[in-house]
């Protein structure tokens, strides 16, 4: 017979690294083209008018300009760049 009780194992001990997702950028923002905007899992935001789509749902700017988040049809919510003016 066991002289004491067997400890087990504990089932604490782990836990995954945060993956550091929400806006990286805010309305009226001045951003460069490539620039990240939001990172996402799923379109909770889409991309409106000079923005792009990663393969991860990463939204970045097309062009360099100011940022601006909307509301769309649907009451989906947008986010879009408006281009700065050159010259």
């Amino acid at each position: 017979m066991a002289t004491s009780k067997s400890g087990g194992s504990t089932s604490n001990g782990r836990d995954s690294v945060s993956k550091r997702l929400g806006c990286k950028r805010f309305d009226n923002q001045i951003v460069w083209s490539g620039e990240v905007l939001v990172r996402q899992r799923g379109t909770r935001i889409h991309p409106g008018k000079n923005v792009k789509r990663g393969g991860d749902d990463t939204l970045f700017s097309a062009v360099s300009g100011a940022v601006k988040f909307h509301v769309g049809f649907k009451g989906r919510k947008f986010v879009s760049i408006i281009p700065s003016k050159q010259g």
